[in-house]
């Protein structure tokens, strides 16, 4: 795991969907400081609606960033989801009746619509 308060300058392996698990994981995000940060979260569920860009729902576990900002706020879509140091997709909404929960698209599905444009 990338230390709490690095700066993200290192490669990082591509995860596979397949090998996504339920449990915990954790986002990078800046800190108030500017500061790229790891903050903690969990993988409550993993959907596999193809014709969906809602791939996982996510929660944020970490103190410190609902401390922070409440849970995922505006701005934080596309910040990166790592589990099992491998990047494995990337926060896009949050619920609106519960910041501390959100939905996240599978790293290779970003990959490809890169492709495409």
């Amino acid at each position: 795991m990338i230390g709490k308060k690095n700066k993200f300058n290192q490669l990082i392996e591509v995860g596979n969907p397949k090998d996504v698990k339920l449990g915990k994981a954790y986002i990078l995000f800046e800190d108030e400081n500017r500061n790229i940060t790891s903050y903690d979260i969990e993988i409550k569920s993993i959907l596999r609606d193809k014709n969906s860009d809602r791939d996982m729902v996510i929660q944020v576990i970490d103190p410190k960033l609902i401390d922070y900002t409440g849970g995922i706020v505006q701005g934080m879509s596309g910040s990166p989801i790592i589990q099992d140091n491998k990047i494995i997709g990337a926060v896009t909404h949050v619920f609106k009746d519960n910041p501390k929960k959100g939905y996240g698209i599978f790293i290779n599905e970003m990959i490809e619509l890169d492709k495409r444009y």
